[in-house]
């Protein structure tokens, strides 16, 4: 493998290590849901792409084929992560987890939390009313 390949591969590692760490420590020291959220979602998915990333290139010049397997999962935990996230915080305020303090935007949950699903209308009910009309 050239001296390029190699520096590539090590560059992206380390990148992936560093954003690795940083969710890591993030998850571990905020101090509320809504606030570790941001750990995991950004700084994890950035660092474990770099890693896969990383792997492909390495198994892709070290087989002579493109690797695709690293590819097709770092799509999906890039489309995966933000929406477990949102869930997630939906279903903290659903059970009314409270926020500390100083977290940002305390309003806006308050709007949210003020929400109702939409009311499910029976479509069977509306057509036999327009029917007899």
């Amino acid at each position: 493998m050239s001296f390029f390949v190699e520096a590539v591969v090590s560059i992206l590692l380390v990148f992936g290590g560093i954003f690795l760490l940083v969710g890591s420590i993030g998850l571990a020291r905020l101090p509320d849901i809504y606030t570790r959220l941001h750990a995991p979602t950004k700084a994890s998915t950035l660092g474990i792409s770099g890693v896969l990333i990383a792997s492909m290139v390495y198994h892709s010049f070290s087989q002579s084929t493109f690797s695709v397997n690293e590819l097709l999962i770092t799509l999906f935990l890039l489309i995966t992560a933000p929406v477990a996230a949102n869930m997630i915080a939906k279903t903290a305020l659903h059970h009314e987890t409270k926020a500390i303090d100083k977290t940002k935007g305390q309003e806006l949950m308050e709007t949210i939390k003020e929400r109702r699903a939409p009311e499910l209308v029976d479509e069977r009910k509306d057509n036999t009313q327009e029917k007899n009309v």
